[in-house]
C-alpha cells in the first residue's frame, strides 16, 4: 500500500478555507502519491476509502462542468460506474448520492455506446439534446453537490487514518 501523507499544518489552513479545500487536501495528497497516474497497479495500492475519494473528485469535476454526458463522453463511465462506488458512498451515509450513481449507471448502460462515440463540437453539445434523461440527474447533482462534500468532509474528518497519515510538525 501507498502511505498517502498530509501535513497537520495544511489540514488546519485547508480547514479554515472551508470544506472543499479540506477535501482537496487530502484528493490532492492521494493523486500526488500514486504521482498523478492513476493505473490498475496505483489504483490496487489505494485503500478503498482513498479510491473511493478519488472517484467522488473525478464525478464532481466532470458533473460539475458538463454533466453525465461530458462524464461519459470523456471516457469516465467505467471509472464511475463499474468501480464499487456507489455502494461505498452508501456505505459512508450518502443514500442520495448513491441512488443518483446507480440511476446515472442505468443510463450510462443504455446510451454509452452513442455517446462514447468520437465526434466534433457541434455533435457533442448535440448530445444533450439527444440524451435528455440526463438533466434531471445532472440537476440533482449541483443541487445537493455542497452538502455531499459537507458530508465527505465529516467522513473524512471522522475516519482520517483511512486516507492518509497527518504529518505533525516537530
Amino acid at each position: 500500500m501507498i502511505e498517502v501523507r498530509v501535513k497537520d499544518a495544511l489540514l488546519r489552513q485547508s480547514a479554515e478555507e472551508g470544506m472543499d479545500a479540506f477535501v482537496r487536501a487530502f484528493i490532492d495528497a492521494i493523486r500526488q502519491s500514486v504521482d498523478g497516474e492513476l493505473t490498475a497497479e496505483t489504483m490496487s495500492q489505494l485503500n478503498a476509502d482513498q479510491m473511493t475519494l478519488l472517484v467522488w473528485d473525478t464525478l464532481h469535476e466532470e458533473v460539475m462542468d458538463g454533466g453525465f454526458i461530458q462524464l461519459i463522453h470523456n471516457g469516465y463511465g467505467p471509472f464511475v460506474f463499474k468501480n464499487p462506488f456507489a455502494k461505498a458512498v452508501k456505505l459512508w451515509g450518502m443514500r442520495d448520492l448513491s441512488k443518483l450513481v446507480y440511476e446515472a449507471h442505468t443510463l450510462y448502460l443504455k446510451y454509452r455506446e452513442e455517446i462514447e462515440k468520437d465526434c466534433t463540437e457541434e455533435e457533442f453539445m448535440a448530445l444533450f439534446e439527444q440524451f435528455p434523461a440526463f438533466d434531471d440527474l445532472d440537476d440533482a447533482f449541483v443541487e445537493n453537490e455542497e452538502a455531499w462534500t459537507e458530508q465527505i468532509a465529516t467522513y473524512i474528518d471522522q475516519h482520517l487514518e483511512q486516507f492518509a497519515h497527518i504529518e505533525k510538525e516537530s
